[in-house]
């Protein structure tokens, strides 16, 4: 019975991290395009308000769903590290 269990748990966090992936690579292709434009456009890759705001609205989110707001913004400092790596390289 513990076996069936730990197995539906494990299939569940299996289908969140599949999710969370194509979510991931979702927002990544829209991220790329917003490069572009801003490398076309000669906008700076990085748009500190935007990323604060956006920082501040994702604990806001986070601790409204009984997350720890530190992870969160951790977690989003990352991808927007990343995001910015990314422009400044299309940049060139």
């Amino acid at each position: 019975m513990a076996d069936d269990m730990l197995a539906r748990y494990r299939q569940s966090i299996d289908n969140i991290d599949m999710a969370l992936v194509c979510l991931l690579a979702e927002r990544f292709k829209v991220t790329q395009a917003v490069g572009r434009y801003k490398a076309e456009a000669g906008l700076p890759p990085a748009d500190p308000g935007r990323e604060e705001a956006q920082i501040a609205r994702l604990r806001a989110l986070a601790r409204d769903a009984d997350l720890d707001p530190e992870f969160s913004e951790k977690f989003l400092r990352f991808i927007i590290d990343e995001v910015i790596r990314h422009h400044e390289r299309m940049r060139g």
